[in-house]
Order: structure tokens, then C-alpha cells, then sequence
């Protein structure tokens, strides 16, 4: 089993910049795919960004292309969600997940976290 705990959300103003990080423990962390989803209250979860086993791929939805950065540090068994230029569309609670395979597809994913809020003020 792993349990993955997100922290770094909270309150910015619009234009400006969080950075999130997940923690994994209870796993081989470096055989997992790492993903951010998001969500807002009556829509579906929705996948924001993934990166591969090594980091040597990411991928994004487009809304946050060139504005989100997602990284893993497999030595620390975490993985980062730097978020900038940030939008009050942005809005919502985000949620790091895993899973052995690559996949944008939230429920393909086997593991989850409790879900950190984010929430931009315009």
C-alpha cells in the first residue's frame, strides 16, 4: 500500500505562485507514476499533470501548460506541483495520486491523497 499526503496549498492572488509536494511512503516509489488532479464541488476530477517513472516525461492539460511544472525527486520520494501565474480558475482541491502504469485517466489510478486545497482570489 502507499499512502501519499499532500501540503504546500493555500490562498494567493491571482498572477501569483504555490508550489505543492505529495510524500509517499509504504512503496517502491520509483515504480510508480506520479499524477495531480483536481477538483471543484459538482464536477468530475479532472487530470492536471503526470510524470513518468524516472521524470524523463511530464504532460499537462492544456489550461496549465507553461504555467504548472510538475517534478519528482525519486531520492525523496515526493513529488512537486509548482504552479504559477496562477488564475482564480484555478481554484480547487488538488490531489496527488499513483499508479505502476501511465495514465491521465483519475480513475485508473490505484492510490491517492486526502486532497490539499487551493484557492485564488481574483
Amino acid at each position: 500500500q502507499v499512502q501519499l499526503v499532500e501540503s504546500g496549498g493555500g490562498l494567493v492572488q491571482a498572477g501569483g505562485s504555490l508550489r505543492l509536494s505529495c510524500a509517499a511512503s509504504g512503496g517502491t516509489f520509483s515504480t510508480y507514476v506520479m499524477g495531480w488532479f483536481r477538483q471543484v464541488p459538482e464536477n468530475d476530477r479532472e487530470f492536471v499533470a503526470v510524470i513518468t517513472w524516472s521524470g524523463n516525461q511530464t504532460f499537462y492539460r492544456d489550461s496549465v501548460k507553461g504555467r504548472f511544472t510538475i517534478s519528482r525527486d525519486n531520492t525523496k520520494n515526493t513529488v512537486y506541483l509548482q504552479m504559477n501565474t496562477l488564475k482564480a480558475e484555478d481554484t480547487a482541491v488538488y490531489y496527488c495520486a499513483a499508479d505502476p502504469k501511465l495514465t491521465t485517466w483519475p480513475h485508473e489510478y490505484d492510490y491517492w491523497g486526502q486532497g490539499i486545497q487551493v484557492t485564488v482570489s481574483s
